[in-house]
Parts: C-alpha cells; sequence; structure tokens
C-alpha cells in the first residue's frame, strides 16, 4: 500500500500539470526532445517532455533520448524523487488535512461517490483520509485501463543512479502541492474527475507517442474545464519560475531537464521563454 500511495502521489501534479495553453499562431515543433545551446553555454543541456504516467506496453525510450541522457552530467526533475525527504513529504501530503467526509459538503460527497464507485470501484469511505488531488490522480491512473503503470521520471533517476548521477529538482512537492491549492478548489477537482474517459486518455497517450507537440497541447486544452487561474498557477508561474534557476544550472553542467510535456510550448513554454531569453533550442527528431 505504501509503494502504491507514492506512486499515485508521485504523480499527481503531472497529472493536473497537463493542463496548456495554445496560441494558434505560435505551434512548437513536433518534438519531444529539445537540445539547448548557446548564450555562453560550454556544453548543450536538453529538454525531455514527460507523459504523468503510461502503460507499459506503450513505454518507449528511444535511442535518442538515452544519448542525450548520457552527454550530460546530471538530472534535473520538476521535483528530485531521488531525495528520501522529498518521497516522505509525498506520503504526509496524500493525506488530507481532515477527512473529506468533514470538507465537502453532502452533494459533493454524493458526487464524489458515484465518480469512485464507477471508476475505481471504491467508495467515499475508502479514501476517506486522502486529499482530493490524491483522489484526482487515482481516478487518472485507473483510465489509462492497465495495471503495470511507467513513469518516465522514474526510469531516470533509476538510470541515473545506476551511474551515480545527481539528481535535483526545480522545485519541492509542498509548492507543487501549493500550487494545485490554487489553481483548483473542490469543484473543479470534483468536475474533471467526472469527466475522467479511457478513450480519450488512449487519445492522449496516441498523441505522445507521436511526438505531437501542438496536438498535445490542443488535447490538453478544454476552457470548460480549466480556468486562467489554473493555467496561470500549474503552467505560467512555474514556467517562469524554473527560468530563473535553470540557466544557473546549464552554466554549471550539462544539464537533462525532464518535466512535463505541458510544459513545453506556447508562449508560455519553456521552449519560448528560452529562446526569449536568447538560447537557441532546437528540436532532437528521429
Amino acid at each position: 500500500m505504501k509503494a502504491t500511495i507514492q506512486k499515485i502521489v508521485v504523480i499527481i501534479t503531472l497529472f493536473i500539470g497537463s493542463i496548456s495553453y495554445v496560441n494558434a499562431q505560435n505551434k512548437t515543433e513536433n518534438a519531444l526532445l529539445w537540445e539547448v545551446s548557446g548564450n555562453g553555454l560550454a556544453k548543450p543541456s536538453y529538454l525531455f517532455g514527460t507523459i504523468h504516467m503510461i502503460c507499459e506496453k506503450d513505454f518507449v525510450m528511444k535511442p535518442k533520448v538515452n544519448d542525450a541522457f548520457a552527454k550530460t552530467s546530471q538530472l534535473v526533475l520538476e521535483i528530485n524523487m531521488a531525495d528520501p525527504n522529498e518521497l516522505v513529504a509525498m506520503q504526509q501530503l496524500a493525506l488530507g488535512k481532515e477527512p473529506l467526509s468533514k470538507q465537502l459538503t453532502k452533494e459533493q460527497l454524493a458526487k464524489l461517490e458515484e465518480i469512485l464507485k464507477r471508476e475505481v470501484g471504491v467508495g467515499v469511505a475508502q479514501v476517506d483520509q486522502f486529499s482530493l488531488q490524491t483522489i484526482l490522480s487515482l481516478v487518472s491512473m485507473k483510465s489509462f485501463g492497465c495495471d503495470n503503470i511507467k513513469m518516465y521520471e522514474m526510469e531516470f533517476v533509476a538510470k541515473a543512479k545506476q551511474i551515480n548521477k545527481p539528481v535535483l529538482g526545480l522545485e519541492k512537492v509542498k509548492e507543487q502541492f501549493d500550487y494545485m491549492a490554487k489553481a483548483l478548489d473542490s469543484n473543479e477537482i470534483i468536475e474533471q474527475l467526472s469527466k475522467s474517459d479511457k478513450q480519450l486518455t488512449q487519445q492522449l497517450v496516441a498523441t505522445y507517442l507521436n511526438e505531437d507537440v501542438s496536438g498535445l497541447y490542443e488535447f490538453s486544452t478544454n476552457k470548460e474545464m480549466m480556468s486562467a487561474t489554473a493555467v496561470q498557477w500549474m503552467l505560467q508561474f512555474r514556467n517562469e519560475n524554473w527560468l530563473k534557476t535553470m540557466p544557473t544550472l546549464m552554466q554549471k553542467e550539462s544539464t537533462f531537464f525532464a518535466v512535463g510535456a505541458a510544459h513545453l510550448g506556447g508562449e508560455i513554454g519553456i521552449i519560448h521563454l528560452l529562446r526569449k531569453a536568447g538560447y537557441t533550442v532546437k528540436p532532437i527528431m528521429g
């Protein structure tokens, strides 16, 4: 159960982080792997867009990704999943400050009960101690329709440990939970839960495997579900914060960045922000 909770919590922000903003006039080239060079960098760094989770049968680590990883001196993720303190914080934050049965209204509890019975086969009483964010991840995991889930971030951590490559994080897990709390209220999370769809999840996976970055953004954007506030806190604010840290990391060491693919494109995306800051950012095809 402990391992299951860890896995669920690890993908919480990556799932919610798939909220995205698309500008039809600012399409991004179709690639998940990007080389970052110029602007005084002695060696290039690399940026890779991940999917929050994926069935083992669909998991692919292309040679170009392995090659880029091998060229770098450090791995940087959204949060440092190799840090035991961060893993402990994940487990603690998976639990709500108080039971859901005390937090939510009768109407919210009834709707949540219906969703959980339909999507997961459990009732509110069985997950009463967890936060709504944790339940959102649980339902998302079930929408993939498989038992064996893989996460790119954890695969990169395992590869880094094998060769003693340092692992760092762009932010703390506590910060991510704070952003989520500001981005989505209880009603918005329950609304997202009600729209869980296995077919849409499979379309998302197919789009990701095709490295269709523009398609991922168009797929992820849903104005009916995602408010401007959610986009601001889950994408724009975090991307801008990361751009304050990434240059220093790249100046010191050739770095392999692995973050949710939703952070890559658009006018508020990392690719555009890096180019705006004077870096050459080009797609690695193949």
